[in-house]
């Protein structure tokens, strides 16, 4: 099992990037204080949607309108009080979402500066943060025959490259981050709901549980990587290869490996170990990559009954499958 590094420095200067970086925008552990000490009135408080052009801001932003958030396109982040201001008043919307972006320009920079001022006003503020490879962001940009915003008369990948640079800092402090490489907009969808739908209270950690195949790369959204290829390989045994990790007869062809019992008892154990000391840091969400070579059948089974586990242990669970049908 291996952990996501968090990236943390401020990318350096240059003419295309504001003149002050949003650096590292607040304490975890201080953010989750202060939304449990929060009115109920007031815990819903900001999600502002943002990260990379072309990575899926706009199908969040539609995704969270539909569940009932009060969505605002590009505000400038000086006006976030203001809005919080607006939001508190009788009859004003209960939950917002705010889409942040490059577009922003120098407003960009006030970013951290507003939600100091947020935390101020006791109104908590998450972070989604969407991202994707740079092969799937050239792709849409192709598709769509639209410009980079940073990369109007230059080569896309330039446009990605300094945008990335850019969106340093503020991914390192995201509460979720999503990656939305070879998702479909309906799969970004249900990832959205998933987190936000009937979310469970703010001081409780929702962990998702993605099953992928390491020939088509591991999640870049993942927070923890679980490693399934050490156990025996139902794709070798002809009658199983055309099944899917889902049919009963893979499942037992996987749980009737010696190594499987002790491996799942463990792993559950770890976890169970791990997610007090995420809570307690502050984090809302935990993203855990569960991996096989094809992504078809150890790690759909195994991300399966891990599910089942975890449910039992009182945790939120969500479990997607990636590439199970390639």
């Amino acid at each position: 099992m291996t952990a996501q590094p968090e990236r943390t420095g401020a990318p350096p200067a240059s003419e295309e990037t504001p003149t002050k970086e949003p650096s590292r925008l607040s304490d975890r552990r201080e953010r989750a204080a202060k939304r449990a000490a929060a009115p109920d009135a007031a815990r819903e408080g900001f999600t502002i949607i943002t990260g990379l052009s072309g990575a899926g801001r706009s199908e969040a932003a539609r995704c969270l309108e539909d569940l009932g958030y009060f969505v605002v396109d590009n505000l400038p982040p000086a006006l976030l009080p203001k809005m919080a201001e607006l939001g508190s008043r009788p009859g004003g919307p209960g939950r917002v979402a705010i889409v942040l972006d490059v577009r922003g320009g120098v407003f960009f920079g006030e970013l951290s500066r507003a939600l100091q001022e947020l935390a101020e006003l006791s109104v908590p503020a998450r972070i989604l943060f969407l991202e994707a490879s740079d092969g799937d962001l050239v792709n849409r940009y192709e598709s769509t025959r639209r410009r980079h915003p940073l990369a109007p008369a230059d080569r896309v990948v330039e446009g990605i490259r300094k945008e990335r640079m850019m969106m340093e800092a503020l991914r390192g402090d995201a509460d979720l981050i999503i990656d939305t490489s070879g998702l479909t907009p309906h799969e970004l969808r249900d990832r959205i709901r998933d987190a936000f739908s009937d979310a469970p209270p703010q001081e409780s950690l929702q962990v998702s549980l993605v099953s992928f195949g390491y020939k088509y790369g591991a999640p870049r959204d993942a927070d923890l990587v679980i490693d399934c290829r050490f156990l025996p390989n139902p794709h070798w045994v002809d009658e199983l290869r055309p099944l899917p990790g889902t049919d009963e007869r893979v499942r037992d062809y996987v749980q009737g490996q010696v190594m499987y019992r002790e491996f799942v008892r463990r792993l559950r154990a770890l976890l169970g170990f791990m997610v007090p000391g995420f809570v307690a840091e502050g984090k809302s969400y935990l993203t855990v990559g569960v991996g096989c070579t094809g992504g078809r059948h150890r790690s759909v089974m195994v991300a399966n009954s891990l599910s089942k586990a975890l449910n039992g242990d009182g945790m939120e669970i969500s479990v997607m499958h990636r590439d199970v049908q390639k």
